[in-house]
C-alpha cells in the first residue's frame, strides 16, 4: 500500500523523503570518502571527482529516462520549429536544463577550493535555495500564477531553516576562509544562485499553469530537461578539450579536470563513477519534491532542504563510524534539533494543504 501512494497524497511525498535522504545519505558518504586528505584514505582531486560524479550522476539519470522512455512528451500546444513542430512547454523546460548543467558542476566546484570549508558551502546553497524558493512564491503570486497562500507555518519554517545555516556559517569550528573574499569562489556561488532561481522558477511555472487534466507529466519535464542538461555538459567539455588541444589552454582548475577525461585514475575513476550514480538517482526524488502537486515552492524547498540537512548529519555520523571521520559536533546536534523544530512546522503546514486540497478536490 506504501508504494501505491495516490500522487499529491502526503503518503506520496513521504516516499519521496524516504528516497531523497537514503541516496544523499550514500552521495554524502562517497564525497567524503573520495576527497578525504590523508589518514590513509585515497584522494582524488576535487576537479577529477567532478568529472568522475557527473559522469556517474548524468549517466544513470540519461539511462532512465531513455529506457523508460519519459522523454515521450504529449503536449496540447504545439508550436512550429522550422519544418517540425514541438510542445511549447520545450521552450522553457529545455533552459531548465542548461540551468541545471550550471548547478550540478558548481555544487562540486565550491566543495573544491582549498581553505574554503566544506560545511560553509553547503549550507550557503541549502540556504539559497530556501531563499529563492519563497521569493518564487511571492513573484508568482503576485503574478497572478500561484493562487495559492503561503502558510504561516512556512514561513515559521523558512525562518528557522535560515537560522541555522546562519549559525553553521557563523560556527566557531567551521575553519577556512571566508567565500565573501574569493572572487572565483563567489563568480561560482553567483553561478549557482542565478541558475538555480530561474530553474525553480520555469519548474513551479510548470507545476502552477498545468490545467487538470492535461497531457505532460512531471516525468516527462525530467526527462527534457536531463537530456538538455547532458547535452550541455558534453558540448562545454567538448570545446574545453578542443581548445586544449588546439591551443593549450590550460589552468590550475582546468588541468586536473582535463585530466579526468585525458588520463582517468586508473584505481578509483570507475568506483567515482558509482559513487557518482547515487547523486544521479537524488536527482530524480529532489525535482520530483521540487515539483510535488499542490504544494508551494516555499514547502517543497523546505522539504528538499531539510531532508537533505538531516541527511548530511547523517552522512558525518555514517562516515564518522564507517571510516574514522570528524563526527557532528555539538552545534551540529542544536542545529539539528532545531531542524526538527521546522519539521513540526512544515507537517502542520502539510496537514493544512492536504485538506484544503482534499476540499478542492484536487487529491
Amino acid at each position: 500500500m506504501f508504494f501505491k501512494a495516490k500522487e499529491g497524497s502526503t503518503a506520496a511525498l513521504i516516499q519521496l523523503c524516504i528516497g531523497y535522504f537514503f541516496f544523499y545519505v550514500i552521495t554524502g558518504v562517497t564525497v567524503k570518502y573520495f576527497l578525504a586528505r590523508g589518514a590513509g584514505f585515497p584522494a582524488l582531486n576535487g576537479m577529477e571527482f567532478l568529472v568522475y560524479s557527473t559522469a556517474g550522476g548524468m549517466g544513470i539519470t540519461l539511462l532512465i529516462v531513455l529506457v523508460l522512455r519519459w522523454f515521450r512528451f504529449p503536449s496540447d500546444n504545439l508550436r512550429p520549429l522550422g519544418p517540425f513542430k514541438v510542445p511549447y512547454e520545450f521552450f522553457y523546460i529545455i533552459p531548465s536544463g542548461v540551468c541545471t548543467a550550471v548547478v550540478v558542476p558548481t555544487t562540486t566546484l565550491l566543495y573544491s577550493f582549498d581553505g574554503i570549508s566544506v560545511m560553509v558551502a553547503m549550507v550557503l546553497m541549502r540556504s539559497s535555495v530556501i531563499v529563492i524558493s519563497r521569493f518564487v512564491d511571492e513573484l508568482q503570486i503576485r503574478q497572478g500564477i500561484l493562487k495559492k497562500k503561503v502558510y504561516l507555518e512556512e514561513n515559521i519554517a523558512v525562518a528557522i531553516a535560515i537560522l541555522v545555516v546562519v549559525t553553521e556559517i557563523v560556527g566557531p569550528d567551521q575553519g577556512g576562509d571566508s567565500p565573501f573574499t574569493s572572487l572565483p569562489v563567489m563568480v561560482i556561488f553567483t553561478s549557482y544562485i542565478l541558475a538555480y532561481s530561474l530553474r525553480i522558477y520555469i519548474m513551479n511555472y510548470y507545476k502552477n499553469t498545468r490545467p487538470p487534466g492535461a497531457s505532460g507529466s512531471n516525468k516527462g519535464f525530467f526527462a527534457i530537461e536531463q537530456i538538455a542538461s547532458t547535452t550541455t555538459v558534453a558540448l562545454v567539455v567538448l570545446v574545453f578539450l578542443l581548445l586544449h588541444a588546439t591551443v593549450g589552454l590550460s589552468g590550475p582548475r582546468l588541468d586536473p579536470f582535463l585530466d579526468g577525461f585525458l588520463s582517468p585514475d586508473a584505481k578509483w575513476a570507475h568506483w567515482a563513477i558509482l559513487a557518482g550514480s547515487a547523486f544521479g538517482i537524488v536527482s530524480f526524488f529532489s525535482v520530483f519534491i521540487f515539483m510535488f502537486k499542490g504544494r508551494t515552492a516555499t514547502f517543497a524547498g523546505l522539504v528538499n532542504r531539510i531532508t537533505s540537512l538531516i541527511a548530511g548529519t547523517a552522512a558525518t555520523l555514517v562516515f564518522a563510524l564507517l571510516f574514522k571521520g570528524k563526527y557532528p559536533d555539538t552545534m551540529d546536534w542544536v542545529n539539528l534539533g532545531l531542524i526538527f523544530v521546522a519539521v513540526g512546522f512544515i507537517t502542520r503546514a502539510e496537514k493544512k494543504r492536504a485538506l484544503e486540497l482534499a476540499a478542492a478536490h484536487e487529491i
